[in-house]
């Protein structure tokens, strides 16, 4: 996963004050630098500050999930010949691997890593690393035979069963994310990827990151009589979500 925003300092100082993330800068030219997070040694995602262009161009800070594939050529390839669109071809990142920007037929975007040096996130399922994601939404059936073509996943009802309700995503036998009803978009929200981070106490990690200067935008909320999640925009409006599972 990997954060674009307009303050790089500041985002740095937020993720670590909040996850405990530590963050390692490489120059990338132009008094520019690429950061690398990282959770006890292992990679949690990453960030770069974004450029003229792209502010004037509209797009607002975001986090970008990164699926991996074994051929990321392929993959851009086949998501062309399910309806998707190629936001940047398939380039090399020096030696750490090879990457590629799509646009679902919905409209929500992603990226494709064929690893070579990098493999990826270090944690997963842990504290304070990615555990899951949503795909918001407003034509399912559309996202599902996309996502389904291009990478197998299939999709069946959450707990109560009810086909209209929230849709888990499975990656072979790995639940690795959902698709939630299309009403709960907002007005004017776009498609997109929702990146959570997991917790180990949503609430009190929801006070804190306020603390820190985010936004609540989903108060905590108990799932499935259980589960608990809320979302929050960074101090530069990098829409995560925070979920502690059941234990």
């Amino acid at each position: 996963m990997e954060l674009a925003t307009t303050d790089q300092s500041a985002a740095k100082r937020f993720y670590g004050n909040l996850f405990g993330w530590t963050a390692k800068d490489s120059p990338m030219g132009a008094g520019t630098f690429y950061t690398m997070f990282a959770l006890g040694g292992r990679p949690t995602g990453a960030a770069f500050t974004m450029s003229a262009q792209e502010r004037s161009a509209g797009i607002p800070p975001h986090w970008q999930l990164y699926i991996a594939v074994p051929d990321a050529d392929a993959a851009v390839r086949r998501a062309v010949e399910l309806g998707g669109k190629v936001v940047h071809a398939a380039l090399d990142v020096v030696t750490a691997g090879r990457m590629a920007v799509i646009e679902d037929p919905t409209g929500a975007i992603f990226s494709v890593w064929q690893a070579r040096d990098h493999q990826g996130l270090g944690v997963y399922g842990e504290n304070g690393g990615l555990c899951w994601a949503d795909l918001q939404t407003r034509d399912r059936e559309k996202a599902k035979k996309f996502y389904g073509g291009l990478f197998g996943w299939k999709f069946s009802p959450g707990k109560d069963k009810n086909p209209n309700g929230y849709q888990h995503i499975r990656n072979g036998q790995e639940y690795i994310g959902g698709l939630p009803e299309p009403r709960t978009m907002p007005a004017g929200v776009p498609p997109h990827w929702l990146a959570y981070i997991q917790s180990p106490d949503c609430d009190a990690q929801t006070v804190r990151a306020r603390e820190l200067g985010a936004s609540i935008l989903v108060q905590p909320t108990t799932v499935e009589g259980q589960l608990r999640f809320s979302v929050l925009a960074d101090p530069q409006w990098a829409v995560f979500a925070l979920f502690t599972p059941v234990r």
